[in-house]
């Protein structure tokens, strides 16, 4: 049997103590045999600045270079507010996904019968709801240069961001979304602005080359991002796979969320290019919800959306699908025991961070039987 190399980065807030369920679940799949994990730890975002007075040290980067796959927890909190911008909390995060290559990331929106009624919207809009956010992570607005902030005198400041997109990374990430499509239900949504920016109208144009050359097979729309968001709210369910940029990706994929229910539940993958000779990619998983300071160590965070993010490793990086399925069928069951934390709570049983993990491993358990 294969063996498998994970880095865990649980980081800052919450990330510990659900980073502790997943690592439950690791010691079932080698415990029974079905698969085969090693695991290395490190430190991360405010924890590592702690110690270090960095995000993320070298030799954690040459970790996560070597591992098949990083499990990242959450970074940030009030705590580390005023270090130094390059050294902040999130910083971290941003270089592994720069120094790994990490361009696709993808955020699944799945509602869970068991929780129809939780989602901030009506049962009938949400019930049966699967669909992938395709988010580009390596390019945009957050990477773009110039970045700065000038003194213009007089009491005035000049801050810039830079939107900025090449023909090759929408290119990449268009292919992700169109092969996602073919395994799914064949239908792209490609969100932009080219109504007011140049990089919408790049980004509209490259997709529908994309589609033209390579996928003329898969059903492929275009909608402005602004009227796409409305539309999350309004009927999600007409979506499959949303492909957009790294800024919008990042706002449409948190509105996703709580259609689910919660941040809590929401996962993600963020994969980097196959390599052609191994046929392996660099890859980081790890939950959308952040670090929740308020809550940290009181044993109230929801582990499953890092208990998915395991699922989508599993998936993504292992090619363990069957795997992926039962952890999938787990989590479902423990909801329908009428297990809730506090972030889903609607009148069901509310548990703890632990507890729900542990329900999650009995759940495999009878799976596995």
């Amino acid at each position: 049997m294969v063996t498998h190399n994970l880095l865990l980065l649980p980081g800052d807030g919450i990330g510990p103590e659900v980073m502790a369920e997943v690592k439950k679940l690791i010691a079932f799949f080698n415990g029974k045999g079905l698969a085969r994990f090693e695991t290395e730890e490190g430190l991360v975002g405010g924890a590592c600045y702690e110690v270090h007075k960095v995000s993320i040290t070298d030799a954690t980067m040459a970790k996560a270079q070597a591992a098949d796959a990083v499990l990242f927890g959450a970074v940030g909190g009030p705590k580390w507010d005023g270090v130094p911008y390059d050294v902040r909390p999130e910083a971290g995060l941003l270089r592994l996904r720069k120094d790994l290559q990490l361009y696709a990331n993808l955020r699944p929106a799945v509602t869970y019968p068991a929780l129809a009624d939780a989602s901030s919207l009506k049962r009938e809009l949400v019930e049966g709801l699967d669909i992938m956010i395709l988010r580009e992570l390596t390019g945009g607005v957050y990477f773009g240069e110039p970045k700065t902030i000038t003194d213009l005198g007089n009491g005035q400041k000049r801050a810039v961001d830079t939107q900025v997109y090449d023909t090759y990374e929408i290119e990449r990430i268009a292919r992700v979304a169109f092969e996602l499509a073919r395994k799914r239900r064949n239908k792209v949504t490609s969100m932009e602005k080219r109504n007011v920016m140049k990089t919408g109208v790049l980004w509209n144009e490259v997709v529908t080359q994309v589609h033209q050359r390579e996928f003329k097979d898969v059903q492929l729309e275009h909608m402005l991002a602004d009227a796409g968001g409305m539309q999350l709210v309004r009927n999600p369910k007409q979506f499959d796979v949303i492909v957009t940029d790294n800024l919008f990706g990042d706002m449409l994929s948190d509105v996703a969320a709580m259609l689910t229910g919660s941040l809590g539940m929401l996962a993600s993958a963020s994969l980097g290019e196959t390599n052609p000779r191994t046929r392996t990619r660099k890859a980081l998983y790890e939950p959308v919800h952040g670090s929740a300071p308020d809550i940290a160590g009181k044993g109230l965070a929801n582990p499953i959306a890092m208990i998915a993010s395991f699922g989508m490793a599993l998936r993504y990086s292992f090619d363990m699908g069957k795997q992926a399925d039962m952890l999938e069928a787990a989590i479902a069951a423990a909801l329908a025991r009428g297990l809730r934390t506090a972030d889903i709570a609607q009148g069901g049983k509310s548990v703890g961070t632990v507890e729900m993990g542990q329900a999650i491993v009995e759940e495999m358990e009878k799976l596995a039987a």
